[in-house]
This record gives C-alpha cells, sequence and structure tokens, in this order.
C-alpha cells in the first residue's frame, strides 16, 4: 500500500466491555450497560448506511443488539476491538490502537485538586487560580468567567480523564500565553494532558476553537515512531499531533470541527503523499457524548456517513481506510464520561475482508504496518 487512511471517530463505542463494571459502565440506575452504537442508533437522525457497508451492524449485534441486515461492501473487513490499557481516556486509547498498551491508569482527580497541587500550578503559571474542581467545560465558564475577567486569575479544572485543563478569556490572557502557561504546568503534573481552553465573548462566554492539548510522550514506540523511521509520511489531522506530543509524525494540521476534519482529509487524500494519515474527528465525543446528546451525536454520524460514502468513491488502488474509535461516551448513559466500551473496526483494501472476530486495540498498529511491510 502507498496510502492508508486511519480514520478515529472518537468515542463511537459499540457495546460494554467485558470489565465495563470496573469503571462504572455495565449499568446504573436502572439504565442497561453503555453502548454508544445502540443510543445512537435509536435516534431517528441515525443514517450509517455506508459504515454498515463496511460491517458497523455485524459488529454491533455481537452486543446483543438489533439491527437491519446490510450487503457489505466487497473487501470490506469488521472485527470487535478491545482494550487492554487500565483506562478509558483519549490518549490511553490512541496510544493502544498505536501499539503501546498502558497497564497502569493515568491519574485522575475525582475530588478536585489539593490545596498543595493548587499552589503548585499557580507558581507555575505566574498567576492566582479558581475553581481547582471537576467540571464541565461550559459550565465553569459561566460560573467562574466574571471573576477571571475582573481579576486575571486562571480557571483551571478536571473532569472524570486525567486532565488539567486551565480556561482563560482571550482578551484577558492572549492565546499564546495561555499555552506557555499549559506548558509550565506540563512540567509539574503527571496528568495525562494539559489542556488550554480559552474562552471569549459576554457572559455566559463562547470557547473557541484555538483549544490545545500538551499531553505526556507515548512510553515506548509507536506505530506513528516506526513509520516515520522507515521513511513514511505520517500526517496527522486534528489532535493526533497533540495526543502523540508530536511525536513521529512528519506534517500536520488542526481542526475546528468534524467537517473540518474531513475537509482536510479530502485535501490529504487529493496530495500524492507516501503514508499514514491519520485522522481524529472529536465532535461525537466533545459536543455530544459528554453532552447526552443523542440526537446530535446521531447527525454527526450521519453527516460523517454521507462523507466516507464520497471518499470511498476517491480512494486509489493503492489506499486502504481504517475507521475505529478510542473508547466509549454514550450519550444514553447517565453519566457524562467516556464508557468503557468494544469499538468497531471498519476496514476496507486492506487485502483481507469479512469477519475478523474479535481482537485487541494493537490489531489496528499491526494491520496498517503490514500493508506498509513495516516491521513491529
Amino acid at each position: 500500500m502507498k496510502r492508508v487512511f486511519f480514520i478515529v471517530a472518537d468515542s463511537f463505542g459499540c457495546g460494554a466491555a467485558p470489565d465495563a463494571a470496573d469503571f462504572g459502565d455495565a449499568g446504573i440506575d436502572g439504565c442497561a450497560a453503555a453502548d454508544t452504537l445502540a443510543s445512537v442508533a435509536s435516534s431517528p437522525r441515525f443514517d450509517a448506511r455506508t459504515l454498515a457497508a463496511l460491517g458497523l451492524f455485524e459488529v454491533g449485534r455481537l452486543s446483543g443488539k438489533k439491527y437491519p441486515v446490510m450487503k457489505l461492501r466487497p473487501g470490506a473487513a469488521y472485527a470487535r476491538l478491545r482494550e487492554r490499557s487500565a483506562g478509558k481516556d483519549t490518549v490511553i486509547g490512541h496510544w493502544e490502537l498505536c501499539g503501546v498498551v498502558s497497564p497502569k491508569p493515568m491519574r485522575t482527580w475525582e475530588n478536585g485538586f489539593s490545596a498543595e497541587e493548587m499552589e503548585t500550578f499557580s507558581k507555575a503559571a505566574g498567576r492566582p487560580l479558581l475553581c481547582g474542581k471537576p467540571y464541565s467545560g461550559t459550565e465553569v465558564i459561566r460560573d467562574y468567567g466574571r471573576e477571571h475577567v475582573e481579576t486575571g486569575a486562571l480557571i483551571i479544572y478536571t473532569s472524570a480523564d486525567s486532565v488539567v485543563q486551565i480556561a482563560a478569556h482571550e482578551s484577558v490572557v492572549p492565546v499564546e500565553e495561555l499555552y506557555r502557561i499549559c506548558e509550565a504546568v506540563r512540567a509539574v503534573t503527571d496528568a495525562g494532558r494539559v489542556i488550554a481552553r480559552p474562552f471569549e465573548g459576554e457572559w455566559p462566554y463562547t470557547r473557541t476553537a484555538r483549544r490545545h492539548d500538551f499531553a505526556l510522550p507515548p512510553p515506548a514506540p509507536t506505530l506513528l515512531d516506526k513509520l516515520s523511521d522507515a521513511g513514511r509520511d505520517v500526517i496527522a489531522i486534528g489532535k493526533i499531533r497533540d495526543i502523540f506530543a508530536g511525536r513521529g509524525i512528519t506534517s500536520s494540521v488542526s481542526t475546528v470541527s468534524n467537517d473540518d476534519g474531513m475537509r482536510r482529509i479530502d485535501e490529504a487524500a487529493a496530495s500524492d503523499f507516501d503514508g499514514l494519515c491519520f485522522a481524529n474527528l472529536v465532535d461525537f465525543d466533545m459536543l455530544y457524548g459528554h453532552r447526552n446528546d443523542i440526537d446530535g451525536y446521531a447527525r454527526a454520524i450521519s453527516e460523517f456517513d454521507r462523507w466516507l460514502c464520497g471518499f470511498i468513491g476517491r480512494m486509489r488502488p493503492t489506499d486502504a481506510l481504517v475507521v475505529t474509535a478510542d473508547h466509549g461516551c454514550d450519550p444514553g448513559y447517565p453519566t457524562t464520561d467516556h464508557t468503557r466500551e468494544y469499538v468497531p473496526y471498519l476496514a476496507l483494501g486492506t487485502g483481507v475482508s469479512g469477519d475478523l472476530g474479535g481482537k485487541d486495540f494493537g490489531f489496528v498498529a499491526e494491520t496498517i504496518l503490514r500493508l506498509f511491510n513495516t516491521e513491529g
């Protein structure tokens, strides 16, 4: 293969994993176990005929749900992937898809940051801090934004993931300064990611697209390192560069939405690169999964599905496609956290077709290395 397009539909899980109970995702408050696909497919706005032709519904039926029987596209391959890492966050999920299993979970702050940590973060940032608790990103700027604008103190908060998030109004803290602050905080914490969350406008304020993640580097060589070391192009689209701390990536472009991400994939496909185009489409998770918006998630999947149909029609004979996810985030589950789920593996042009059974996340890295005749 000359080119492989590897697309992560962020959070598009397909049924509770065997260890879902260990993560609180096996059913609570009378709700069934987490199943992102089942929740999204329940919406009248759901239309995924292209994904179904790649095997999505075949994978979904393995969780005991009923889906329409669809004719598979010739050459399509599908599998259900199980995560082995001790976590259900973005970073760990992407790392394992690229061949690195994380046997220990990353640190989280269920009760917020301690007074000592707040002091450490404040000293690194060079500014006083507000909040320090687990919070919704939209609610935290509503509740603390006015005080931030009046005092210049930074809003710092966390979530169920291993994250330290720092929010600031762009008129108070310019974006480049916020990035420098996040880099300084990155140096004093073991969080998986330190995330810059700029916002603008008048109360209750609006978050801007200039978010930037500062992640820990992977603890071992990944698929990206191996391909770039072998002289292949590794094009990162969306937050991929942030997740891998830039390692193994030869070029990158940020995105502001799923639509922008799909447009950037089209731009890459129009070029004559030799290697991997690795994209993350984050809206499924960020805008809909975490906000329990089933119809919004379904609409976004349908839009992706329509785009994917056209993209497949433009693929070259030496192209391959892999679509998967990094974790679940069931919008129908009674939490706003990621959910421990299987994820679908849907592929075209890999030389193997049909039902591939159950695999681990690392199967993706193994497949792509095989396509490029590169050693693992």
